[in-house]
C-alpha cells in the first residue's frame, strides 16, 4: 500500500511539473549557489568504427549540440572509454551497460540498404544515452530507427528525445540501468 501511494504521488507530481512546464524543456539543472552544473562527461571509442569513424563523431557531435547534461568526447589514448564503437557486416545495434556506458555496433547491412550512416550513429548512441526504440515513427524522430526508410537522413534528436536525455542526466539517474532495460537493443 505504501508503494502504490509513492508511486501515485511521485505520478501526480510528475504530472504537475509537465503541466508547469507545459511540456517543453527545463533549464539544466543547478547546484545549491544556483550555477549551472557541469556536463557529465562520456567518452567513446570509435577505433574500430571502420569507415564509420567521421560518422561516428558527427553523431556525438549532434548530441553535444543538442543536449546540455552530457557531453560525449573521443576517450584520450589509453583512456578506458565509456562507449565503444565497432563496425561489423550485421544490423546496427546497442548494447547498453549501464546509462551512458556500453557498446555501439554501425552495422554494414543497413548501411548496404540505403541507411543513413550520421543517422545510424546518433540513433545508436541515443541508445546509450537511455533513449529506447519509437517504431513505428516518423523521421522526426531520431529513435523511429528504420521505420522512418532509407530516404530519411534526419541525424538530430526531437524536442522530447532532447528533454529525456537531458532528464537522464540531470541528477538522480546518473549510474543506472537504461530505461530499456539490459540487453542488445537491434534496430
Amino acid at each position: 500500500m505504501h508503494v502504490r501511494m509513492l508511486t501515485g504521488g511521485l505520478a501526480a507530481a510528475c504530472l504537475v511539473s509537465m503541466s508547469l512546464t507545459g511540456g517543453q524543456a527545463v533549464a539544466a539543472p543547478h547546484d545549491t549557489a544556483g550555477s549551472p552544473l557541469a556536463a557529465r562527461v562520456l567518452t567513446y571509442d570509435a577505433a574500430g568504427s571502420a569507415e564509420f569513424r567521421s560518422a561516428v563523431d558527427r553523431g556525438a557531435a549532434i548530441w553535444n549540440e543538442s543536449v546540455d547534461a552530457v557531453e560525449l568526447r573521443p576517450a584520450s589514448s589509453g583512456q578506458r572509454a565509456n562507449i565503444r564503437v565497432l563496425t561489423d557486416n550485421g544490423w546496427p545495434r546497442a548494447l547498453p551497460t549501464t546509462l551512458g556506458n556500453g557498446t555501439v555496433y554501425i552495422g554494414r547491412q543497413a548501411v548496404d540498404q540505403g541507411y543513413d550512416t550520421i543517422r545510424i550513429s546518433a540513433h545508436e548512441l541515443g541508445h546509450i544515452l537511455g533513449l529506447p526504440d519509437r517504431k513505428p515513427g516518423p523521421c522526426s524522430s531520431l529513435m523511429s530507427g528504420s521505420s522512418a526508410g532509407t530516404t530519411c537522413t534526419n541525424p538530430y534528436p526531437n524536442t522530447a528525445e532532447k528533454a529525456e536525455v537531458e532528464g537522464n542526466f540531470g541528477g538522480l539517474l546518473v549510474g543506472r540501468a537504461p530505461a530499456s532495460g539490459a540487453g542488445v537493443i537491434v534496430d
